[in-house]
């Protein structure tokens, strides 16, 4: 099932990446020969609409869309005003960018659809445990995540505090002394605990050991929370956008530097390692990493490298500024050369996945 449910996620992402070319293709009138569910060899022809074949193929991973008129030096094509290349630079822009655009937009709303249904993130004055690391006092004493943290005592005296970091400012100075914490349970019941903050803690772990939050997770009426989901979806998949692009430049850094693939750097097997472990949460963690993995998608396919939609792209922005389209054949011979990098890199990667399976 885990695996069922992986292709399937990765075929929503890449259909829904065709289906973006497909849809602004037709918008722009041009011809599309086919669009196929799954990769060749074909299996079936389904049905023909407004000349386009509809197809399933055998190997059932995501999917393609072949435009009429991308061969240059095909007179029937150079003749015909449906071909790809015949279009405005605008146009033929447009149907590149769709794919990206179209994933962009996936990960919004599935983000969107993960907040309405668990809440809308609203920042508060409230104290949130929503981690609690291994053999410290915060563990020692049972405290759990999503508790919240109502009041401090220390000597029979209540400490007023504002927020996480007012929280943070009562307990530094009482490190080493027993205080005592009123802490509300997800389940609605209210407890008080005696905890000894550190005076020296790991590095990273906090005098108590444990990660704290002032975001809430406010249910708005139900029907503002789709409209309020899809707000902070843009703001998350922002958010990783700008992660992804980092990590992106990291990446291409250490293969130009020498320094080789950075660690945490993840080909199809790490991947469905990761959906492995979200599959176990349940079903929103696994819409949320299907939305990260749209974002990724998208921020990749708009980098301008030779086989990808920004590659081809970047060739669109050299035949406006000479005025005049370059031979297809360079063209060709330049994305076939980025295809096989890509290719190397991601055996590459998938072979030091393996590794760390059999030697974790």
């Amino acid at each position: 099932m885990q695996i069922l449910v992986f292709v399937l996620m990765l075929s929503v992402l890449i259909l829904v990446h065709e289906y973006g070319h497909f849809f602004m293709a037709k918008l722009f009138k041009m011809r599309v020969e086919e669009f196929g569910i799954g990769l060749p060899p074909r299996a079936k022809k389904l049905f023909t609409h407004q000349g386009t074949l509809f197809s399933l193929n055998w190997l059932p991973l995501g999917g393609f869309v072949k435009l009429f008129g991308e061969d240059a030096e095909d007179p029937t094509q150079i003749s015909s005003p449906e071909a790809f290349f015949n279009k405005p630079i605008w146009q033929r822009a447009g149907v590149l960018m769709a794919g990206v655009i179209m994933n962009f937009v996936l990960g919004i709303l599935a983000f969107g659809v993960v907040y309405t249904y668990l809440g809308i993130p609203t920042k508060t004055d409230k104290v949130f445990i929503v981690e609690v690391v291994k053999n410290t006092p915060a563990e020692a004493v049972g405290l759990k995540t999503e508790s919240e943290i109502k009041k401090v005592s220390f000597e029979n005296k209540e400490l007023i505090f504002v927020g996480v970091d007012g929280f943070i400012e009562q307990i530094e100075p009482l490190k080493g002394k027993t205080v005592e914490l009123s802490v509300l349970d997800k389940d609605g019941a209210e407890r008080v605990v005696e905890i000894v903050p550190r005076v020296s803690p790991p590095e990273g772990e906090g005098a108590l050991g444990v990660a704290l939050s002032g975001i809430e997770m406010k249910m708005y009426p139900i029907w503002q929370r789709p409209f309020r989901g899809v707000v902070v979806g843009m703001q998350e998949a922002w958010a990783w956008g700008k992660e992804i692009t980092v990590s992106l430049g990291t990446l291409l850094w250490g293969i130009v530097s020498g320094q080789g693939v950075p660690k945490d750097v993840s080909g199809p097997i790490g991947i469905y390692e990761i959906s492995k472990q979200v599959y176990q949460v349940g079903w929103v963690a696994v819409l949320q990493f299907m939305a990260i993995l749209s974002i990724n998608l998208a921020i990749l396919n708009i980098m301008p490298f030779p086989a990808l939609d920004g590659g081809r792209i970047f060739f669109l922005g050299v035949e406006m500024v000479i005025g005049k389209k370059l031979k297809n054949r360079i063209e060709s011979y330049v994305h076939t050369v980025g295809m096989v990098f890509l290719l190397g890199l991601m055996v590459l990667i998938t072979v030091r996945d393996v590794i760390k399976l059999i030697n974790p």
